[in-house]
């Protein structure tokens, strides 16, 4: 069958071919969805105005908290259905399939309908002032309305490449941005929906891509497919799943209490104005840092597979390529950073204050940012290999061990220089924990490869 032959490549093609094969899909798909986000910002900022944009940057921790029950879920079982084709467990993986689709219904409808109850406060305690609620509100009410569209949608592509079809989950992402950038604007400017129009355009090209989704996996020619049997859940798929999405939820968690922080000490010391610079700044980082977890999307199923199969030397082989990959990639964020802040912010927005607090808010955040791709490399890898807690605590160590600190202490001493200043501070200690933990890892492979 064909997702017998593709499992049976992951172990026996060459590592660098298999990369790519799995990689580029991911990195198109996932610098689409960074688009995805940024046009928005891009129409939001030039049509709405710079109010609009805080207002907008408002919802960042809201959004993270919704992909953090998302990639809960996703993540965990994609990863799972990796291992366990890589064992050659075919009716587990099926399982596994159905359980992520029932289980994103669950905890999308749920989150939706707690959140929406408690969204005015919710949105105050996240930093809104009465000139900015009105334009996060009217947002974040038609996303959460959608919210378990969303969870299918993401979760279903985290199954795709994992079983296989790396480039069937780059079309899906694809299609939900050119369908949203074309809705955009007709919904803005044409309908004059302002804010809320962008969220429908959002949500409308997220319901396309998952009826699309729906039609693949109910071709039963494919190794997964939907039949009945698999949609009951059973116990050890879901603990299993949940254990392993525990550390990419853990971190999309703590990013929410982090933008919070970030948000309200902006909102001290520099006002409305710059939480809507840390908005632009956030979407220009988030490119970069998307495409790198396009490469560690390419890196998980082989990780997986290879892992799974106790071939050591290749997991080897895969980290050190998509370690390589991700520095080149966050240098290059790095030198815009530093040389191109002022172009880069103009593009959200015509206001000239704006654009300053953006562009110097760009340099500060990117100071250590070549580093910052392994960090996001070596945290996903102990995830792809199904060792949750390395994984959990990686993804916290930069979150909650050093940013939070940062967060509470530098703004005191430094205002909102000291905001901006705590995430690159936070950058480089962390790194620092990641790389002593690779170490200790790679000796323990070369050992199992010595010993076998």
């Amino acid at each position: 069958m064909t997702g017998q032959k593709t499992s049976t490549t992951l172990g026996t093609e060459k590592i660098g071919k298999l990369l790519m094969q799995y990689a580029i899909p991911a990195i198109i798909a996932m610098t689409a969805s960074s688009l995805y986000n940024m046009v928005d910002s891009i129409f939001i900022g030039n049509g709405v105005g710079s109010m609009a944009i805080s207002g907008l940057a408002l919802t960042f921790p809201l959004m993270n908290l919704a992909a953090a029950f998302g990639s809960l879920v996703g993540v965990g079982a994609a990863t799972l259905i990796s291992v366990r084709l890589g064992q050659k467990d075919y009716d587990t993986a099926q399982r596994i399939l159905g359980n992520v689709l029932v289980l994103n219904i669950i905890i999308g409808i749920a989150f939706s309908v707690v959140t929406l109850l408690f969204l005015d406060p919710i949105l105050y305690f996240f930093g809104a002032s009465e000139q900015t609620i009105g334009y996060a509100r009217s947002y974040m009410q038609v996303i959460l309305l959608g919210n378990v569209v969303t969870h299918l949608y993401l979760g279903l592509n985290a199954t795709l490449r994992s079983s296989g079809h790396p480039q069937k989950a780059m079309y899906a992402t694809i299609a939900t941005v050119l369908i949203n950038t074309a809705l955009d604007p007709l919904f803005i400017f044409g309908f004059g929906w302002g804010i809320q129009g962008a969220a429908i355009a959002t949500v409308m090209a997220q319901v396309i891509a998952l009826i699309w989704q729906f039609k693949l996996f109910n071709n039963k020619n494919e190794l997964l497919h939907f039949h009945r049997g698999i949609f009951r859940l059973k116990r050890k798929i879901v603990v299993d799943s949940l254990a392993i999405g525990m550390s990419p939820f853990l971190m999309n968690l703590a990013s929410c209490f982090i933008v919070i922080l970030i948000n309200q000490g902006l909102k001290k010391y520099g006002g409305d104005l710059a939480i809507g610079a840390f908005g632009i700044v956030n979407r220009l980082i988030f490119l970069f840092a998307m495409i790198v977890m396009g490469l560690n999307q390419g890196m998980q199923p082989i990780a997986g597979y290879n892992y799974g199969a106790q071939l050591y030397p290749r997991v080897t082989r895969v980290l050190k390529l998509t370690i390589y990959g991700a520095t080149i990639v966050t240098t290059t964020g790095f030198l815009l950073g530093m040389f191109m802040p002022e172009l880069a912010a103009s593009i959200f927005t015509p206001d000239t204050e704006l654009i300053r607090m953006s562009s110097q808010g760009l340099r500060i955040v990117t100071l250590f940012f070549p580093i910052v791709g392994f960090q996001m490399v070596t945290s996903n890898f102990f995830q792809s290999i199904g060792m949750a807690g390395k994984a959990i605590f990686l993804s916290l160590t930069r979150q909650l061990l050093f940013l939070v600190p940062c967060l509470l202490i530098l703004p005191g001493l430094f205002g909102t220089m000291g905001v901006w200043i705590s995430m690159p501070s936070a950058d480089l200690a962390a790194s620092l924990v990641s790389g002593f933990m690779l170490w200790h890892q790679f000796r323990k492979f070369k050992a199992m490869h010595n010993n076998s």
